[in-house]
């Protein structure tokens, strides 16, 4: 057997998506290392963003709507996150607030002990929810990344006192 066969043959936890969700958690552990945690969110949240408004436009565009309203925006946080192999589900919706729960990262494992990563999820949440609805502020009150057994996700859409109480990450939108 020739060496290329070989190592074809190899039963090897590789392939793209392993290698990318890797390279993400080397990213993010690195700079949480060079310039701290609360640095490295801010750069995570600056990508988050502007994945958040190519995600709106997809929406947006794919459904032929101007705007969502908010009960449509929660039904595409689901669903963009499943389409990447997360499993987020609405917990409660209401006027003032979108409650969702994730019992599976797209990242997988790979996002333990790496919590600059949910930036990500917070900026794609707030930008696509703010750019419909005109504010979100996204708070993240359980992650799996910080070692809980899921993720709970308040996106608040109102700034109205109990956005004030929570604590999370404000984003402003065209008003509607």
């Amino acid at each position: 057997m020739d060496e290329r066969a070989r190592l074809a043959d190899l039963s090897l936890p590789l392939d793209r998506d392993r290698f990318l969700r890797q390279l993400l958690r080397e990213l993010a552990g690195t700079l949480e290392e060079v310039v701290g945690i609360d640095e490295a969110e801010g750069y995570i949240a600056m990508v988050g963003r502007h994945m958040g408004r190519w995600m709106d436009r997809l929406y947006r565009e794919g459904l032929g709507l101007p705007r969502l309203d908010a009960r449509r925006v929660a039904h595409v946080l689901v669903d963009l996150k499943a389409r990447i192999e997360g499993g987020f589900a609405i917990e409660s919706l209401d006027e003032g607030r979108i409650v969702l729960v994730n019992d599976r990262c797209p990242f997988g494992e790979m996002v333990r002990d790496r919590p600059s990563l949910c930036m990500m999820t917070s900026n794609v949440f707030g930008t696509l929810a703010s750019a419909n609805l005109g504010y979100a502020k996204v708070a993240l009150e359980e992650t799996i990344a910080r070692g809980d057994d899921r993720c709970r996700v308040v996106v608040h859409l109102r700034d109205d006192e109990a956005a004030a109480r929570a604590d999370g990450r404000e984003y402003f939108g065209e008003a509607p």
